[in-house]
C-alpha cells in the first residue's frame, strides 16, 4: 500500500480559527517546561505563540528567569514548583523536554506531566531520559500524547523496534529528511522537508508547533500533521541559510493561506 503524504487536506478542517468571541484561554493556553539551556524552551514557546495558542506559559528555574523573560514578552513566566504548575486548570497542553538533560529529575517530571492525561508532546531530554528503558515510558504515555524523536533518539529509546509497534497508544513523529508520523490508526508520510532543517533548534520549533495546536483543540495526530507540514513550508519559503529562529516569522502568513482555503 503507498504512503499517504502529509497534505493541508488531512487536517486544513480541524485548522483552529478565533472568532469575534474568542479570548486568550479560550484560544488555548500552553506551558512549556523550560530548564537551563534557555534557547530551546524560548524557540518552542514562540511557535506555539505563533501557531495559534493564546496564551502561552513557560516554567523555568528561578536563576534563569531573566533570560526567558526578557526576550518572552508576551508569555508568563513562571519559577513555581511543578506540582504548582500542574495544578493550573487553565493549562490545555504541556511541551517537556527541551533544553532538559537526561536525568532522573526529568523522568520524574516526565511522570508526572502524563500523570495529568493533558495533551502532551515529549521532546529532546524527556525522551532521551527514558534511553534503555522504553517500556517504562509507554506505560505512562497516553492517547494525548506525542513523542518526536529524531532518529538517534529513536534508537537509543527504542532499538530496532518498528515504528508501528511502538505507536500503538500515543502518536510518534519520527523526524528526518522523510518524518514519518505514526498513531493507532495508522501513519503519514512527509516528504518534501528541505536539507536546510538540518539545523539546531528546529525541532524545538516543531515540538511549540505542534503544542500550540494541541492546546487549541486538535487531536494529537492532526497537531503532529500540521505542525510537521507548517514547519516544512517554513523551511522551504526561508531557503538557504536557514536557522531555527527563522522559522517562526514566516508562519503567520502561512497560516492567513491556510485559512483561506475551502476545507
Amino acid at each position: 500500500m503507498a504512503d499517504v503524504i502529509n497534505h493541508p487536506s488531512l487536517w486544513r478542517a480541524q485548522l483552529p480559527v478565533p472568532d469575534a468571541h474568542s479570548h486568550k484561554y479560550s484560544r488555548g493556553c500552553a506551558l512549556v517546561f523550560g530548564g537551563l539551556m534557555t534557547g530551546a524552551g524560548r524557540l518552542a514557546a514562540r511557535a506555539a505563540q505563533r501557531v495559534g495558542a493564546g496564551l502561552v506559559q513557560v516554567g523555568v528555574p528561578a536563576e534563569v528567569m531573566p533570560i526567558y523573560a526578557h526576550s518572552l514578552m508576551s508569555c508568563i513566566i513562571r519559577t513555581e514548583p511543578d506540582e504548582v504548575l500542574l495544578s493550573d486548570e487553565r493549562v490545555n497542553a504541556y511541551l517537556i523536554g527541551p533544553g532538559l538533560v537526561p536525568a532522573e529529575e526529568t523522568r520524574q517530571r516526565v511522570r508526572a506531566v502524563l500523570a495529568t492525561d493533558r495533551p502532551t508532546v515529549l521532546d529532546a531530554g524527556a525522551l532521551s531520559s527514558f534511553a534503555g528503558q522504553p517500556d517504562d515510558l509507554l506505560t505512562m504515555v497516553h492517547a494525548q500524547t506525542v513523542l518526536t524523536p529524531h532518529a538517534g533518539e529513536y534508537e537509543r529509546l527504542f532499538g530496532e523496534r518498528p515504528l508501528p509497534e511502538v505507536a500503538t497508544t500515543a502518536v510518534i513523529v519520527l523526524k528526518g529528511a522523510v518524518t514519518r508520523i505514526a498513531s493507532p490508526a495508522g501513519q503519514i508520510v512527509n516528504e518534501s522537508a528541505p536539507a536546510d532543517l538540518a539545523s539546531g533548534g528546529t525541532g524545538d520549533v516543531l515540538a511549540g508547533l505542534i503544542t500550540g495546536l494541541l492546546a487549541q483543540g486538535m487531536s494529537p495526530f492532526q497537531a503532529a500533521a500540521a505542525g510537521v507540514w507548517l514547519q516544512t513550508e517554513a523551511a522551504r519559503r526561508v531557503g538557504a541559510g536557514l536557522i531555527a529562529e527563522d522559522l517562526e516569522g514566516q508562519i503567520p502568513a502561512i497560516m492567513s493561506e491556510l485559512r483561506k482555503l475551502t476545507p
